[in-house]
Order: C-alpha cells, then structure tokens, then sequence
C-alpha cells in the first residue's frame, strides 16, 4: 500500500469517527445507567442486557445500516429521500407510490424530531458527570441545566461559520473518546474475562423469557445504545461508504468493550449514580476530570453532526420541493454538503433550550427518546424490503423482512414511552409535518388555479406585438417553470404591457432527482427574438445562475418573476398563503442581483 493511500484510508476512518459517529459514540454515557434504573443488576440480567445490547447494534446498525441500506445509493448519497428517490423510479403512479410518499415525509420528521432530542441529551448527560467531582456533589440540577443551556446557544452560535473549519479537530477528537472507551473497558473486563460470554445470543432471549412484559419495555431503553446508527446512512453522501464502513468497525468494538467493562463495574457498584463516570472515577481518579472535558467535547460534536444532518435533510426537501424555500448559505468552498440555513438553526436552538428546561434531566430525556429512532428504523426497513423485492438482489428480501421485525419489536416496544415524554418525538414531528403537507398540496392547487397558457396560442399573440417593432434594447429574462408552459405573469408582461426586449430568454430550472450533475440546454429561435434555457440540475447542486448565463453568452438587463398575491377565504390556503410570504421567493433562494430584478404580481383565487 502506498503512503498516499494508507493516509487517505486512515484519514477517511478519522473523518468518519468526527462526522457520523458522534451520536451513537455518545450513547454509553447514559445508556446502561436508564436501562438498570428499571431493572436489577442480578448477574443473570446484567449478562442478559448485555447480550440484548450486543445484538440490537450487529442487526439494527451493523446489519440494517452498515450492510443493506449503504448498498442503495445515489451517487454516493443515502438518507430517506434517497430511498424515496430511488423507488419512484421502479412504481408507477398510485397507491403504492403515495403510500412511499407519505413514509418517507414521516421518516423525515422523525429525523428532524430527532435532532432536537440528540444534542439535548447528550449534553446534558455529559455535564451531569459535573456532579461526580468531589467538592461539587452539591451542585444543583439547575446549575447543570445552565451549563448545558449555554453550552448548546454556543454551539448553535457557531453554526453559521461553517463546521468545515472545525471539522478537522472532530475526527481526532471522537479518535482520542473512541479509545478512551476501549481502554477504560478492558481495564474492567480484566477482572471478570468471562463477561464476553454475554455474546451468545442465549442470554438475550432468557432475558426476555423471563421477564415477560417487563422485559419488553426494557427494548425501549435498549434502544438508546443504537441511537445514531441511521447517521451511518444519511451521511454516505458526506464522506463515502467505504471510509464509513471502515470506521464503523473501529466504533463498534470499542463500543461492545466499553459497554461489557461496565456491565463488569456494574455488577460490583450497583449503587453506582452513572456506570460510565462511576467506572473512570474508580479506576484513575486523576483522570477523570480530563475525560470528563473530553466527554463534553464528544457530546458537542455529537450534537454537530446532527445539526449538519438536520441542515442537509432540509435542504434535500427544498429542492425535491416538499418544503418551503429557505435561505440558504453555503460556508464552504469545497465540502459540497457544508450549508447553513439559519432559521432552522435558531428554531433548533430554541426547541433544545425548551426541551432541556422541560425534562431537566437526561434520564427523563431517555424517557422520551428512542420513537423517533426505532420509527425511522422502520421506515427504511420497509422501503428496503420494497427495493430489494424489485431489483436482482432479491435473496436480501429476507435478511431485510428480518430486520424489519426486530425494528417493528423495538417501536412498539418505546409506544410505551408516549405517556412519559415520549409524545414530545410526536408533537416535534408534527410541525415539519404539517408543514410539508400544506406546502406540497398548496403548491399544487396553486399551479392549478393560475391557469397557465400554452406556448402556441402564446407565440401568435407574441409575434403580432414584436413585429410592431418598438422593442426594448438589451436581453430580458423570464422565469417560468418549463419553457412550453406560459405563466399568466408572463402574459401580464408581454402581451397586455406590450413590454417586449430585442431578445427575450424564457429560463427554467428543473431538480433531477440525481443529487449532483449540471446540464445546460439552450434553445434559440423559439420565436423570432425569443429563446429558452433550461438548466438542469441535481437536487444538492448549488447554482451560480448569473455564471451559466453568461457562458451560455446570455447578458441580462433585467430579470422578471412571479409573485402570487393569494386571495382565499379558506384556513388550508391562507396557511399556506402565510408560509409562502414567510419564505424567500425561488429569485432570493437562487441569490440573483438584486438591481435587475422586477416582480410581476399576479392575484389568485384559490
């Protein structure tokens, strides 16, 4: 292996550690402190927690992420839109494509659901461990609250400088907390080796057969130990599948190491407040400050690698239109994937700081968390086991139908949790539901109720008037959405306001459901002086339209668009009325120089 090459497979293994695996690294901070809150720390129950713990992350991560879903990719990115992508390609038209449809705006809420609760409790877990240095046992809860609060406003605060600059110190940082975890497990499971007979399958299911009911609540809080596993997925476009599968490996040994060095510590300090914290205190009192520092890092960059899945997913749904148009900035040159959009950043902020002073601690946080995960879970299990059923690779059908199940067990396990705080992951899903749901029939029935004209009866109208020859000097630019379709604005414009250039360029701008790829397809002589551009362009693409034009030898004097001034008397329409004045028109979106733009309005009824 050349030196180049071993850099590149090491540095995309640390990269990977820093931007996807931060979640799921973050989990044996609080995960068997919530789980034996509930259950005793008998030999045979921490021997079957353990074997639950191992199992739940080879098939819902390993298994379900790592295998099948990273093997279904467009060039190279993943996530749930992708998975709809790809299958509304293979159905046609109908009931089984709306029911996709609606899966895949579910499993995007959820995810955006979930990116309040993570950095909400992987802080706030992280500071707890505060309340462990001697001198400080009496800090109060509140005091923690404080410090979590600002730790997160100083997150979001950073947001808008781009994480690529900070992204270089992740990977090290999750590299040095990855091999803390190892470390400090083997340093437990050197007193008791035979801990790692957990493994065996045997002890989960007796686990379960044991404890009946009560042993399938205890799959709610198991859970937590896989929370993060679908950013392995939604984050291949960030960094590639190789690099991420690779590093996966690394993270899950120290993982299982660390989680079975606790079960170990546990069995001998039941009375211990955090297993995690309890076991680095034991072992190197000295040490624990610095992890302690260390750990409040991972958990920041946690909550960053959730912040920047938030962001992509958003941006992903605004030019696959099912959500709003939001400002976008992009804060890197080079990383395609680094944008900031900042109302969903101060949003986010807002509902982290809500959700800490609600539940004021992370084990009432780990009461609600966990739906919106396994809910995910399920959703690509099943678009999954829709692809695959569809493709040549249908001997993965079962392998997939398997590991739909156990997310399935695994979701119904956590409905249990909706009475406790779990009917926040509901009520957090809901307004970016609600939302997609008003904005794509609004848009419908708004196209439907402008009426556009056809380009025939348009061109007759056209040449009479430009044939007059009181034409304007210079280039006008028209935006429309396909060239053939006349939007009445455009009429208003040109036939009834006479306002006619020497040359009149119709220019549209059609997302592919490709996620990067540039095409320009420039028609001339529609009419005389009249053309058309198309740009083509896949749906992470950022444009620089004034570039294109330009190349395409097209010099604009002044940009026409259309605004809808919306008149209804119906509360579904004046909602999405009130959206639609909220958000940046597709002129703002696409950042056009301002001083040549004109805004045609036109008034609808809808």
């Amino acid at each position: 292996m050349k030196q180049h090459e071993a850099e590149s497979y090491w540095g995309g293994i640390v990269k990977s550690m820093g931007l996807v695996f931060g979640d799921i690294g973050t989990s044996p901070i609080y995960t068997l402190t919530v789980i034996f809150a509930l259950t005793k720390p008998t030999v045979d129950n921490v021997f079957g927690i353990l074997s639950l713990v191992f199992w739940t992350m080879t098939i819902l991560v390993t298994a379900e992420y790592a295998w099948l879903a990273m093997s279904l990719g467009r060039k190279g990115e993943g996530g749930t839109i992708v998975l709809k992508e790809i299958l509304a390609r293979m159905l046609k038209p109908g009931r089984q494509m709306a029911f996709v449809v609606f899966l895949s705006y579910l499993g995007v809420c959820l995810l955006l659901g979930d990116g309040v609760i993570t950095p909400a409790i992987s802080i706030l877990s992280a500071v707890e461990g505060m309340a462990l240095i001697p001198g400080l046992e009496a800090t109060k809860q509140n005091t923690l609250i404080l410090i979590a609060a600002i730790i997160a406003v100083g997150l979001f605060i950073a947001q808008y400088k781009g994480t690529d600059k900070v992204a270089g110190a992740f990977g090290p940082i999750m590299v040095v907390w990855f091999t803390a975890l190892t470390l400090s497990g083997l340093a437990s499971i050197v007193s008791m080796p035979s801990v790692f007979m957990a493994v065996s399958p045997h002890y989960a299911i007796n686990f379960m057969l044991h404890h009946g009911l009560e042993g399938f609540f205890v799959l709610s809080e198991v859970i937590l130990c896989a929370t993060g596993g679908e950013a392995l997925y939604a984050d291949m476009g960030h960094l590639g599948r190789k690099p991420i599968m690779r590093a996966w490996y690394f993270a899950f040994t120290a993982l299982i190491i660390n989680y079975f060095g606790q079960g170990v510590f546990l069995l001998g300090h039941p009375q211990a407040k955090n297993y995690l914290f309890g076991m680095i205190q034991y072992q190197a009192p000295i040490l624990y400050i610095p992890f302690l520092i260390l750990t409040v890092m991972a958990t920041i960059i946690a909550s960053q690698a959730m912040i920047s899945g938030v962001f992509s997913v958003v941006y992903q749904g605004i030019t696959t239109r099912i959500m709003p148009l939001l400002r976008v900035d992009y804060t890197s040159t080079h990383l395609k994937s680094q944008i900031y959009i900042g109302s969903i950043n101060w949003i986010l902020m807002i509902a982290v700081l809500i959700i800490m002073l609600i539940f004021k601690k992370s084990e009432n946080l780990a009461a609600a968390y966990g739906l919106a995960v396994t809910g995910t879970m399920s959703i690509t299990g099943i678009m999954m086991i829709m692809i695959f059923s569809r493709t040549t690779k249908k001997w993965k059908v079962p392998l997939a139908v398997g590991i739909t199940l156990v997310d399935l067990i695994f979701f119904f396990s956590c409905m249990n949790k909706i009475p406790h705080g779990g009917y926040w992951s509901i009520i957090l899903a809901s307004f970016p539901f609600a939302t997609i749901l008003i904005w794509t029939y609004g848009q419908r029935a708004l196209y439907r109720a402008l009426r556009p004209l056809d380009f025939e009866t348009f061109e007759l109208a056209y040449r009479q008037i430009y044939s007059k020859g009181r034409n304007i000097p210079g280039t006008g630019l028209f935006f429309v959405k396909e060239w053939a379709v006349i939007p009445p604005y455009l009429v208003h414009c040109i036939i009834r306001s006479n306002i006619i250039y020497e040359r009149n360029v119709l220019i549209s701008i059609i997302r592919t459901d490709e996620p990067y790829g540039l095409e320009t397809d420039l028609k001339t002589n529609l009419a005389i002086g009249l053309d058309a551009i198309e740009i083509r362009a896949g749906y992470m693409d950022i444009l620089d339209i004034e570039d294109i034009l330009k190349t395409n030898g097209i010099l604009e004097k002044v940009i026409f668009y259309g605004i809808e001034d919306i008149e209804t008397n119906n509360i579904f329409w004046k909602l999405f009325s009130t959206i639609k004045r909220q958000t940046p028109n597709f002129v703002q979106f696409n950042k056009l120089p301002a001083a040549k733009l004109q805004g045609v309005v036109t008034r609808v009824e809808m």
